[in-house]
């Protein structure tokens, strides 16, 4: 995708979304850091609503340690992997309380270190606390990236530094919420909704369905 098509890309995205936010539902950011490493391999909606009761009782890494890891697990047996995020948690918890004061640290590099954090948790943490041009690829970003030609590449890694080259400066902060939003909605995996799709004809995807319960049709 040509330097000006990636900007227009973006321009429309912005256009009929101002102001993108994750859909994980959160009061500070503690709270923020649970939800995202509870979110892998589960819907934000599952999280949100396992969540709804627990964060109304912890708000902070100690509440969490008073809460304890069973009491933490009758909030989130719906969640997937619920066993082995419940012991992350509480790890990441405790260090919290005893290096952090309490504080979730404002560096990407500390928090891959915490229990049940990876590059992705890291990055979404970093964008949506504070505000840093970071760019989570989960399965949506990955699949707009390589289908879109936005951004290729064969590791989730790969399309990060893809997207870290190419999305100009006025959507940086935004970007990661625009692509997952697109890849959530329209983009899908199985059927894209290239019918209704804002930036198809900047779109490299050879099969495009363009109309509503049609079959793909070339580009």
């Amino acid at each position: 995708m040509k330097k000006d098509d990636i900007f227009e890309f973006f321009r429309r995205l912005a256009e009929l979304n101002p102001s993108p936010e994750t859909e994980l539902q959160f009061g500070n950011t503690y709270q923020l850091l649970v939800a995202v490493v509870l979110s892998a391999q589960a819907t934000d909606v599952g999280v949100n609503k396992a969540t709804r009761a627990l964060f109304q009782q912890v708000k902070t890494p100690q509440q969490m340690l008073d809460l304890g890891e069973d009491g933490l697990k009758t909030h989130i047996r719906t969640i997937g992997l619920f066993n082995s995020k419940a012991k992350n948690v509480i790890a990441l918890s405790e260090i919290l309380v005893r290096d952090y004061d309490g504080e979730v640290p404002d560096d990407r590099d500390a928090l891959v270190e915490l229990p049940g954090v990876g590059r992705k948790t890291a990055n979404v943490v970093m964008n949506c606390a504070f505000g840093a041009e970071t760019f989570a690829v989960d399965t949506h970003i990955f699949r707009v990236g390589n289908r879109t030609g936005l951004a290729k590449g064969k590791t989730p890694l790969a399309v990060e530094k893809q997207l870290e080259k190419k999305v100009p400066a006025p959507f940086r902060v935004g970007a990661h919420h625009w692509l997952i939003l697109h890849g959530r909605y329209i983009c899908k995996a199985r059927t894209p909704e290239c019918w209704r799709c804002p930036i198809v004809d900047l779109c490299a995807y050879k099969d495009k369905i363009l109309k509503k319960g049609g079959g793909r049709k070339a580009s």
